[in-house]
């Protein structure tokens, strides 16, 4: 019998949410019979694999692991729309769990035709106590930006969504996903769909939660990673990154400009402190906004610089790769 859904998932490392991850997707209203799991492993090191083919013996046709050497999330795509049965092709993150209706909402808004890419509204969470002021920020329009499946319950047409709900002859129809990138694929994808006429369309009827990084070194190494990719994207895919990714760029760029010029001109000087109190007073507004416990309002207040300055640093450096044109 034909499948209606393969539901994908890029793995690499994922010991610590596998199990939850694959327990939600266990538990979902769609259907068993009609759908099958792909995880695309990335050359794991660490038990993830183990895990996933522990559940794989309880369930051999509905769970399968495929061997992905290239690692990236573009590579994994490819290699499991080219693998899957399904009419349908749901990409899924092993850092979430589903809402036991998540499979069943894609499929329903992709069967009435009206949209080429669907996703849902993420709850950003965490398991520590600073991880639970990542998920703050990472929630936060300030610490975003107007990522709106983070930062808003409201349905609608939009740029991206995350991980994304598609039929597969269209993808296939429209090339799969750009091996080129190591991040950012999602962006450039929905950017060929809305160019290409589709729509994008983020439902809040399906809801996941998301869990965040959960160090400083962890979400800011992910910030740095994310702004290198958003101008190598740009250069790679053009159009395909909006101007909110490059805000944090322009950021660092001021303050790198400004700083030294501070020493020659009162004036840059004057213009370097009025950046940095509107920064500052907008970084605290924000925080006072998410939080009622002074520590973790200084934190965040904190963090924000923090992830916005390695994310324009990440940017800086794309600039740097692109220039000695080595994008990896």
């Amino acid at each position: 019998m034909a499948l209606t859904v393969s539901v994908i998932l890029p793995v690499y490392n994922e010991e610590k949410f596998i199990s939850n991850c694959i327990e939600s997707l266990l538990h979902q209203s769609f259907p068993k019979k009609e759908m099958e799991i792909l995880f695309i492993d990335g050359n794991s090191d660490d038990q993830t694999v183990s895990i996933i083919t522990r559940y794989s013996r309880s369930n051999p046709d509905f769970i399968r692991v495929i061997n992905n050497p290239n690692r990236t999330q573009a590579y994994a795509m490819n290699i499991g729309i080219r693998e899957a049965k399904g009419k349908y092709i749901i990409r899924l993150d092993a850092h979430s769990d589903y809402d036991e209706q998540y499979i069943s909402e894609c499929v329903r808004l992709l069967e009435t035709e009206k949209y080429q890419n669907v996703g849902g509204i993420a709850e950003t969470c965490s398991r520590t106590k600073f991880g639970q002021i990542v998920a703050l920020m990472m929630s936060s329009r300030f610490g975003v930006g107007n990522s709106q499946f983070r930062t808003s319950s409201e349905g609608g047409f939009v740029d991206t969504v995350p991980f994304g709900a598609f039929r597969k002859d269209y993808l296939l129809e429209i090339g799969g996903f750009d091996e080129r990138l190591d991040r950012n694929e999602d962006n450039e994808i929905n950017y060929r769909i809305r160019k290409r006429g589709g729509k994008v369309y983020l439902s809040p009827t399906i809801k996941f939660k998301y869990y965040c990084r959960d160090s400083l070194d962890g979400i800011l190494r992910m910030a740095f990673q994310n702004g290198k990719w958003t101008v190598i994207a740009s250069k790679l895919c053009p159009g395909s990154m909006s101007l909110r990714h490059l805000i944090p760029l322009i950021f660092v760029l001021s303050l790198i400009t400004l700083i030294p010029l501070s020493f020659v001109s009162i004036w840059f000087f004057r213009i370097l402190l009025l950046e940095l109190l509107l920064y500052c007073s907008l970084s605290l507004i924000f925080s006072l906004k998410t939080h009622s416990d002074m520590k973790s309002i200084m934190k965040l207040a904190l963090l924000f610089p923090a992830f916005h300055i390695s994310y324009g640093c990440g940017s800086l450096f794309g600039i740097v790769k692109i220039l000695g044109r080595n994008y990896r």
